[in-house]
């Protein structure tokens, strides 16, 4: 969990710096989601997601927007920790970045989920690994999934929007033809308008054909926590 624990905690110091709030140095992960919730919503979605990383982070901002707040917040914190450490000892080259009440993951084609070339098909270890990722979603079913496709900056713009759209669509149907309910899942794309790297290099271009997931509550799962924490 360390890494988890240190990328959420730059999010954590993100977040006191937009807000003015204070956290506590030796805060868990679960703490650090009911402070991010209480002083969150969607205005704090939008924030963040806009100004973490090298351009938009619609990812993020769905995490923050998504959050409850408070004592509840900390509780679907909690769960998510669970959540977070499972997909990284199964998928060791995901990046996986705990934030607030929910979830970041990252794959690349370092980390196992790629594409050939012009082609959106899921194959080998692509498929291995998402395999591996849709035993995980099965164990914790109260848990919705934003998955995002991106590409590099070569060739057109309108190519490359069209290319990340087929994408996280095959990475959407893969993960339901895996028993995952449809009704979990929201597939966006972005083509190459949100990079994590500088296109002018191979290694960045690679960092940037990317598929993202976004791991929030379900309602499911809020109104257990809010349930849970009466009083």
């Amino acid at each position: 969990m360390k890494n988890i624990a240190r990328k959420s905690m730059y999010i954590v110091l993100s977040m006191v710096l937009i807000t003015g709030c204070s956290v506590t140095r030796n805060a868990n992960n679960k703490q650090k989601g009911a402070v991010i919730g209480a002083s969150g919503g969607a205005l704090i979605g939008g924030i963040l997601g806009n100004n973490i990383g090298k351009g938009n982070n619609t990812a993020l901002g769905a995490i923050i927007g998504a959050a409850v707040g408070g004592v509840a917040g900390g509780y679907i914190g909690d769960r998510m920790d669970r959540q977070a450490e499972r997909i990284e000892e199964e998928i060791p080259g995901a990046e996986v970045t705990r934030v607030g009440e929910g979830i970041n993951v990252t794959f690349t084609e370092e980390a196992g989920v790629y594409f050939d070339t012009n082609k959106s098909n899921v194959k080998g270890t692509s498929a291995a690994t998402l395999d591996k990722l849709a035993g995980i979603f099965n164990e914790y079913p109260k848990s919705n999934i934003l998955v995002e496709g991106h590409t590099d900056s070569a060739g057109p713009e309108d190519y490359n929007m069209k290319l990340s759209q087929q994408r996280a669509e095959s990475v959407t149907n893969y993960l339901i033809a895996q028993g995952i309910s449809p009704t979990r899942f929201t597939t966006k794309w972005y083509g190459e308008t949100q990079p994590r790297a500088d296109n002018a290099t191979a290694e960045g271009k690679s960092k940037n054909r990317r598929v993202e997931l976004a791991i929030v509550a379900s309602e499911e799962l809020k109104e257990e926590a809010l349930e849970n924490t009466k009083g």
